[in-house]
């Protein structure tokens, strides 16, 4: 019989792979228990942890007593064989995350521009001093994803419009990419919010769901079987934008002096700052932020119920349009407002929606804890990590 060159090679860097895959899910774990869970005889999994432990991926890290005879080694992923960054850009901060391969946190920075409003410096900056929390060059990180408010075009990798950020033009992910000397990847922020909360929120395991972000501004994410939907210019999910009837057309909003153009028109006119601030003082509720609004209304009670009815009624416009065009079952509310509102407001999103919806969707709140961006920031990073590592 012909044998197929490379076959075997083929082989190992499959277990390798698998082994790797199951002590960053389930570790650590024995020799014994790495074969059972994946299908290796004790000869093969004797192997394959030796040439892990041989690329230095691998470490004993204890013993499991209990059985006949001598204890049995304890296997785990060795922490530092690779590192990433994760960060989240606003116009007043840029925090940066650092996670060892298993995802933990070992290094965070939040550095303020202070005038220096220069995409590459700030972000450069960030990072170093997050490297230096975490005991590291900067030299050590894989991958870098960063999440910024705004539409990313899916072509060239950069910020293709952002009110916030206008600095962030076309040229900065080239540039980013050339300082730091290694993959950069750049991300709509909700988009990285969303793979936060299928991996350990509300939407956990969800292949069909979208993410309502209710913060300062107005945004969607859309997952669909299990992967993010961007759309052809990566502008899927901008649902400030939908028009309502009644309520001006952002091109019209942009022709009055002294108005925001990205602030109003469209769905964005009835759920913005301005909006949603001055919507709650005629309701007797005043607050910093429209979110300190919203969480005055829920410690109202009952006399805080009618201001969340007429949020859920404006967002629900923009849920109800969404549902009864992709039909994903699952609505998670998320941002500042999201959080502010809780389960009081997402479930009167969810019974507003209904009535419009013929098959109206669940609407829940988002459990992911700390910050949603950061964590889908450093997923994102891991992924692209994990594979060069266990390609390698």
């Amino acid at each position: 019989m012909e044998r197929r060159p490379g076959v075997p090679r083929l082989l190992r860097e499959i277990n390798d792979r698998a082994a790797l895959e199951l002590l960053l899910a389930s570790g650590p774990l024995t020799r014994g228990q790495i074969g059972e869970m994946t299908g290796l005889s004790k000869v093969t999994a004797s192997q394959t942890l030796a040439r892990l432990e041989e690329r230095g991926l691998v470490e004993v890290v204890g013993e499991l007593g209990g059985g006949r005879g001598p204890n049995a080694a304890l296997y785990a992923v060795v922490p530092s064989s690779a590192y990433v960054a994760g960060l989240e850009v606003g116009p007043e901060a840029v925090t940066a995350e650092v996670a060892d391969i298993h995802g933990s946190v070992v290094g965070e920075a939040t550095v303020a521009p202070d005038g220096e409003d220069e995409p590459v410096a700030v972000v450069h900056g960030a990072l170093l001093e997050a490297c230096r929390a975490a005991g590291i060059s900067l030299g050590r990180l894989r991958s870098i994803v960063i999440g910024a408010p705004g539409v990313v075009d899916p072509r060239t990798g950069d910020v293709h419009f952002s009110f916030d950020l206008p600095r962030w033009h076309h040229g900065v992910h080239k540039a980013l990419a050339e300082d730091l000397r290694k993959e950069v990847s750049i991300e709509n922020d909700v988009n990285l919010a969303a793979l936060a909360e299928r991996a350990a929120g509300a939407a956990k395991d969800t292949d069909d769901f979208v993410l309502v972000w209710v913060g300062r501004g107005l945004g969607m994410a859309i997952m669909l079987g299990g992967r993010l939907h961007r759309g052809h210019s990566g502008s899927a999910g901008e649902i400030g934008y939908l028009p309502v009837p009644g309520v001006p057309l952002a091109e019209d909003i942009r022709a009055v002096p002294g108005r925001l153009p990205s602030l109003a028109g469209g769905l964005q006119s009835l759920v913005s700052m301005e909006a949603v601030t001055e919507l709650a003082e005629s309701y007797g509720f005043t607050g910093a932020s429209k979110a300190e609004c919203v969480a005055a209304a829920v410690e109202a009670g009952a006399d805080g119920e009618p201001l969340l009815d007429e949020i859920a009624a404006r967002l629900a416009l923009g849920v109800a349009s969404v549902c009864v065009v992709l039909d994903p079952g699952l609505v998670v509310l998320g941002g500042e407002v999201g959080r502010a509102g809780g389960t009081a407001l997402a479930d009167r999103v969810e019974a507003a929606a209904a009535r419009i919806c013929p098959v109206p969707p669940r609407v829940v709140v988002s459990e992911v804890s700390g910050n949603p961006v950061l964590r889908g920031a450093v997923l994102a990073a891991l992924e692209r990590a994990r594979e060069e590592v266990f390609s390698g």
